[in-house]
């Protein structure tokens, strides 16, 4: 008889393990249409020209922007033939979010991208702009099982209501989070995101869902759990926060100044702390001790009269 191995994300749920500063840092996204099979590292292993990818990798390392494939879902055979693919832009600044939508008709024409534009912030002009949302799941089964054993349902459920709103993605990091997804043109990263969540997500995109949220790929890792924090302290779901460099701290972790539009501020004490017991991180990892970004104190500044 076969012996069904525990799944990664299985062991993270059960565990509680926090999400709060597992999210991608990206202060742009470029996501690409590309059917067919996708492996463990996507851009360079799928029907995409593998030299495409590695020139999209090189030109846009360092600049802040992170390139993802995404396929529509359903079935994902890729049967070679020129045809259009959907491209979305977005830039996660925060109060400055913006979402564009481009149709190619080759891959190679997003080596027409100014990458580091992107990165500051800025719209190139290459697509049009679309008001979003856009909920991008994770389905790489070949980096990890989980996110298609459990993404994919996700997303044909989703799909069905939103149509082009869900798309497929590749690797976001924390698939022991499964199914995992990101929300554009926000930047949010969301974990454990099963079809009634994801509706939640996309009918209220105009506010912040700090429930099962990883954190804003805009921040640093730190930053994201300080902002989630802050977030949860004070019941805020608008896009008002803004984190500033975490400083570190003599006797270890950050502290992370977090500010609101109105005025206020807070200093939230960050930490890097083991989770123990051991178990695998990811599908067929031997079993390690992970750790995780805790909050140990958020202290509200007092105005000086």
């Amino acid at each position: 008889m076969a012996v069904i191995e525990p799944r990664c994300s299985a062991f993270s749920a059960v565990l509680a393990e926090p999400q709060a500063g597992t999210a991608a840092t990206a202060k742009a996204w470029v996501c690409l249409e590309q059917p067919g099979p996708w492996g463990p590292d996507a851009l360079l292993e799928s029907h995409l020209d593998a030299a495409l990818g590695a020139e999209l990798i090189r030109r846009s390392k360092g600049t802040g922007v992170r390139v993802l494939l995404i396929r529509r879902p359903g079935m994902h055979a890729d049967r070679h033939v020129p045809q259009r693919r959907r491209v979305y832009l977005a830039g996660c600044a925060p109060g400055a979010s913006w979402l564009e939508r481009a149709d190619v008709a080759s891959p190679e024409e997003l080596l027409e991208l100014d990458f580091a534009a992107l990165g500051a912030g800025r719209s190139t002009g290459f697509g049009t702009p679309v008001p979003g949302p856009l909920l991008l799941v994770c389905t790489n089964g070949r980096r990890d099982v989980c996110c298609a054993l459990y993404g994919r349902p996700v997303v044909a459920e989703l799909a069905a209501r939103h149509g082009d709103a869900v798309w497929e993605c590749t690797h976001t990091g924390g698939h022991r989070f499964s199914p995992t997804g990101v929300l554009l043109p926000s930047g949010y990263l969301y974990g454990r995101v099963d079809a009634e969540f994801g509706e939640e997500l996309l009918t209220t995109a105009d506010a912040v869902v700090a429930r099962r949220c990883r954190g804003r790929s805009y921040w640093s890792k730190a930053g994201q759990a300080a902002e989630v924090a802050v977030r949860d302290l004070i019941g805020e779901r608008d896009d008002v926060l803004e984190v500033d460099p975490e400083q570190r701290r003599d006797e270890g972790g950050w502290t992370v100044p977090v500010r609101h539009r109105d005025g206020r501020e807070w200093r939230v004490g960050v930490a890097e702390r083991a989770l123990p017991p051991a178990r695998p991180t990811s599908c067929g990892k031997e079993p390690a001790i992970p750790t995780a970004l805790v909050v140990t104190s958020v202290d509200q500044l007092v105005p000086v009269a």
